[in-house]
């Protein structure tokens, strides 16, 4: 083989040649020497080495020129960024590559494509900084790359332009703020071979979750044709969310969700191949409709490219940010670039800021969320980043969508607001590395927000990032719990929003002591069960027009009702996996159902829904049968064939025994058979005759939850939301206590759990202190209470063991 003084070939790189070749083609190097020997298939190619970059600045005498402008940089308001930029640009695009460097290059090209067993290959050429893809630096973006080059013209065209790019005003900026300015910094050039993805499909994957910084999730984002679509944000990816503790077993299906992308747009390449510029070698077309309705990648691939992305992680024993590519020439798949995760690697998930609007205001637009806080003030609606003079510091800026061109401007912004981007899009990755507020993808928020108006963007209230009109007030509340105390009385969740599980995963907890699955079914389904078993009973068009939206795709829209309760609650278990999560099957009242989509053609008409056909006697009635096989179906298949096992499920408002025996019996009948795969079945304490009762309830179910809503409004006969006798409403009444106390002691005699779902233990210490006296095993509370919650049982316990010693 031909000595290359210049010139790396992969198999000769590994992640110590970082110095000489940059972070990404180390990282290729690495993973094409160490992974692809395992079967992970890394498309072959080689680096210019950053010495080849410091040989043409030399040859060019570029390094004074170069030193004098960066140096008369304006480094507190950069003022002259742009001018400094742009002459930069222009001394490099003036110079030219020696020959021997030419030479070396174009020898390269025919070698690797002669390994590739095919003429004039074509490539992907990415620039790579010798400070790149390090930790605590992503560079995401600030490099340019050019997809699609073919002959050494266009190559050698596509590695001056590399070399340009490393003083775009945003990569001058960007190395400034990290630390990186001296002029020392060099750029290494990739060329790799090109995977056909414009006919078949990519993206990215992290095996961290991006937002909530949860481990045991990997994250994959796909469109179709080239996955730039993906990192400019002019598309919404199909993404699908797999669990790692699962995905080792064969047997079971790790995928806790899937999400079906508009995919607007393709991304492909230009057939025109004879132009010696390496711009313009790919276009962007629309996507047809049918393309946008269909993944981009099925189940076995992504459960293939997920042990891929697990094997990668363990490899560099780290988070990684992925990109993947499907060559639709051969149907393969390939990692294209592998970079450490860089920013919930660096947060402290020990200590955390809770925000909460005090107040709520007009809702002008949604999109998706990223983070957890909230900002306001005056909406900069930009168009491109020219624009960019106009934005104030702390204005928010609203536009069409972003890249690496406005990373300078993003800096001052307080908050970021997009049309259109998903979860990994440009916008996404910088907001998520600034620590700004941002929500991407709203659609519509450029036609919705008027420039100078003062608004309100919230990313604090779940998946949802939600703006509102006006300047709203919020509070702001520091959680530390690196030196709380974890109590024997278990402190668990009461949670109803699946999409803020994992990030409620980090707090001290021990499990889910109660997930509403009516929250899923009127938040996300939406649609009454009974709809969808019996669709001929509604008679309203606009009705069944509404339904058919919302199950499009699904060949039986019963399976819709399914699949979406199946993730929402995997996605729970998963957070807490292997802790319990204790899931109660759907408590809706009468008038509730009716509100759900098609419910007013089912549900029948009570005085009193509080205590009317609610709970368990809905279950096994001929009324509501076909709809509880349909839960019945989503918890098999969670528990069967997700493995997630650590879901109990609990019976609410079950009034008698032999209401509670009807109920096994109609589970069993839907194939959940108490006892089998380690099914434990609870049952809700909230009627005094559960209390009265207990024994025989202790016989049938594996565990009591008691329920002190419910329980003291009927041991006190009042009505909860009536204002007139809401002073009477107490926990701590004596006669609640004692049959609270009762129910604690009958679960002691027959061995089995019994915990309390309630607000009480975390807003009243006595109550707290009543509670671990009696032995009670958990306690569970809403997120926002959690850590009142387990220092009033921390408190508790203490008296407790100050009294033993007494």
């Amino acid at each position: 083989m031909t000595t290359l003084k210049h010139i790396l070939f992969f198999n000769q790189i590994t992640i110590e040649t970082i110095s000489e070749v940059g972070g990404k083609n180390a990282s290729l190097g690495e993973m094409y020497n160490q992974l692809n020997p395992i079967g992970i298939n890394i498309p072959n190619g080689f680096a210019l080495t950053a010495e080849a970059y410091r040989l043409f600045r030399e040859a060019n005498h570029l390094e004074k020129p170069l030193e004098d402008l960066l140096f008369s940089l304006d480094t507190k308001q950069y003022s002259n960024l742009s001018s400094i930029g742009e002459k930069a640009r222009s001394l490099i695009l003036s110079a030219s590559i020696p020959d021997k460097i030419r030479d070396e290059i174009d020898t390269a090209y025919q070698l690797l494509s002669e390994q590739c067993e095919t003429s004039n290959l074509n490539v992907a050429v990415r620039s790579s900084a010798t400070s790149e893809d390090l930790p605590t630096a992503s560079f995401a973006g600030q490099m340019q790359s050019f997809l699609n080059i073919k002959g050494a013209a266009q190559l050698i065209d596509a590695v001056h332009r590399c070399f340009i790019s490393l003083f775009t005003d945003r990569a001058i900026k960007y190395r400034h703020d990290m630390g990186f300015a001296k002029l020392d910094i060099a750029i290494s050039v990739g060329v790799q071979q090109m995977v056909r993805s414009d006919k078949a499909s990519s993206g990215v994957a992290f095996t961290i979750d991006p937002d909530s910084g949860f481990e045991n999730t990997i994250i994959i984002n796909g469109c179709w044709g080239l996955g730039e679509n993906i990192v400019q944000g002019t598309v919404t990816p199909d993404e699908w969310m797999v669990f790692k503790p699962t995905l080792i077993n064969p047997d079971l299906n790790p995928i806790l969700k899937r999400q079906c992308g508009r995919k607007e747009y393709t991304m492909i390449y230009s057939e025109k191949s004879e132009r010696k510029s390496a711009e313009k070698t790919i276009i962007n077309t629309e996507t047809s409709l049918e393309k946008q309705t269909q993944f981009s990648l099925n189940d076995k691939e992504v459960i293939q490219l997920s042990h891929w992305c697990h094997r990668i992680e363990k490899h560099y024993k780290k988070a990684m940010d992925i990109e993947w590519a499907k060559d639709g020439l051969n149907n393969q798949l390939y990692i294209v670039q592998a970079r450490p995760e860089t920013v919930q690697g660096k947060t402290n998930k020990q200590v955390r800021e809770i925000y909460k609007l005090k107040g709520k205001g007009t809702l002008l637009t949604h999109g998706i969320a990223l983070g957890d806080k909230i900002a306001s003030g005056k909406a900069r609606i930009l168009s491109s980043p020219q624009e960019g003079n106009l934005l104030q510091n702390g204005e928010i800026i609203v536009t069409d969508l972003t890249n690496p061109d406005w990373d300078p401007i993003m800096k001052r912004a307080s908050a970021i607001i997009t049309n259109k981007g998903g979860r990994t899009s440009h916008a996404a990755i910088v907001a998520r590395e600034l620590g700004t507020v941002a929500v991407v993808g709203c659609g519509n928020a450029t036609s919705v927000i008027k420039n100078g108006q003062e608004i309100t963007v919230s990313c604090a209230e779940g998946k949802d990032g939600n703006i509102y009109d006006g300047q709203l007030k919020w509070e702001i509340k520091e959680l530390d719990f690196s030196k709380l105390e974890m109590p024997k009385t278990y402190p668990m969740f009461i949670l109803a929003d699946p999409e803020r599980a994992f990030e409620m995963s980090h707090y001290p907890n021990q499990g889910v002591g109660l997930m509403r699955m009516e929250f899923v079914i009127s938040n996300t389904i939406k649609i009454h069960p009974l709809a969808l078993c019996a669709p001929e009973k509604i008679t309203d068009s606009t009705v069944s027009t509404e339904i058919a939206a919302l199950t499009k795709g699904f060949s039986d829209p019963k399976n819709y009702f399914v699949d979406k309760l199946a993730e929402a609650v995997s996605i729970v278990a998963a957070a807490f996996y292997p802790k319990d999560v204790i899931v109660r099957m759907s408590d809706f009242k009468s008038n509730e159902y009716a509100n759900l989509i098609g419910g007013k053609y089912f549900e029948p008409e009570e005085e009193n829904p509080m205590i009317g056909f609610r709970g368990a006697s809905r279950y096994y009635s001929d009324f509501y049968r076909k709809g509880f096989a349909l839960e019945c179906e989503a918890m098999k298949k969670v528990r069967n064939e997700m493995g997630l096992t650590n879901v109990k499920l609990m019976i609410p408002f079950c009034r008698t025994v032999e209401e509670g025996e009807n109920v096994l019996a109609e589970m069993a009948k839907n194939g959940l058979v108490q006892g089998i795969n380690g099914l434990e079945v609870y049952v809700m304490i909230e009627i005094p005759s559960n209390v009265l009762l207990a024994d025989e309830f202790a016989k049938l179910f594996d565990g009591f939850s008691i329920g002190s809503n419910d329980l003291t409004q009927l041991t006190l006969g009042l009505d909860r939301d009536s204002a007139l006798v809401s002073y009477l409403f107490s926990e701590e009444n004596a006669a609640v206590k004692s049959l609270i106390k009762e129910t604690i002691r009958v679960a002691k005699r027959f061995e089995i759990k019994v915990g309390l779902c309630g607000q009480a233990p975390s807003d009243i210490p006595e109550f707290a202190n009543f509670l671990v006296n009696e032995g009670i095993d958990s306690i569970s509370f809403n997120p926002d209470a959690m850590i009142k919650g387990i220092e009033n049982i921390l408190e508790a316990e203490k008296k407790t063991k100050r009294k033993i010693l007494i």
